[in-house]
């Protein structure tokens, strides 16, 4: 029989998701910066990889709208404007909120705890003025809505949006949360706890819309 080629298949998936992940990391984080121009020869002496598995996490990249390419032209890191926090926080807000909702109903005293920590995480972080720290405990208060409403579309759209989201966070001249979003933490744990999806979700909402404002003016 042929030898079976299944492992040559998920070396190459491998060698690609590596690249990805490591170029999707270092322009989240600025390591790429805005704008600046991406050379094949350059990227594959860094990840010591081959040309395709580095071109195939570029389109990868492209498709999330971390990186701009025109054949024959230029492949760059794209850039930030505040059109691009206005239009990522909006598509945010709506798809946390509704996470929220349908979480809700489902949320049991472990859930409710994780929710609490995250958000006393979440402060300390804020007074300590560590915008990475403040970031990742946000991250980690909403993904517990997200993870008890079990709807895959939800999780899979986030997935997709969490770079661009955390780029903007980190690259917006340092702009932090303020007490604004701490009183709306609290009224989301507060509507939860009473099992009020429909307030849950509007206050989601409207933490994530006072949020991507807050980027906005930063990057305008």
């Amino acid at each position: 029989m042929p030898v079976p080629q299944q492992r040559a298949a998920v070396d190459r998936r491998l060698l690609r998701d590596n690249a990805y992940a490591m170029l999707c990391g270092a322009i989240v984080d600025g390591t790429l910066a805005p704008g600046e121009s991406l050379h094949d020869g350059e990227l594959c002496a860094w990840l010591g990889l081959s040309r395709t598995p580095v071109r195939d996490a570029l389109h990868r990249l492209e498709e999330n709208g971390l990186v701009e390419i025109a054949p024959q032209r230029y492949t760059r890191v794209s850039g930030l404007c505040a059109a691009d926090a206005a239009d990522a926080f909006a598509f945010a807000a709506a798809v946390h909120a509704l996470a929220a909702e349908l979480a809700v109903p489902a949320l049991d005293r472990e859930a409710h705890a994780a929710l609490r920590e995250a958000n006393d995480a979440f402060m300390v972080a804020l007074t300590r003025r560590d915008a990475r720290a403040s970031y990742d405990a946000d991250d980690r208060f909403h993904a517990t809505f997200v993870e008890a409403a079990g709807n895959a579309e939800i999780a899979r759209s986030l997935l997709h949006m969490r770079p661009r989201l955390r780029r903007l966070e980190l690259l917006s001249g340092g702009a932090l949360p303020g007490r604004r979003s701490v009183a709306q933490h609290e009224a989301i744990l507060a509507r939860a706890a009473a099992g009020d999806a429909r307030g849950t979700a509007n206050a989601t909402r409207e933490n994530w819309l006072e949020l991507g404002a807050l980027i906005e003016r930063a990057l305008a």
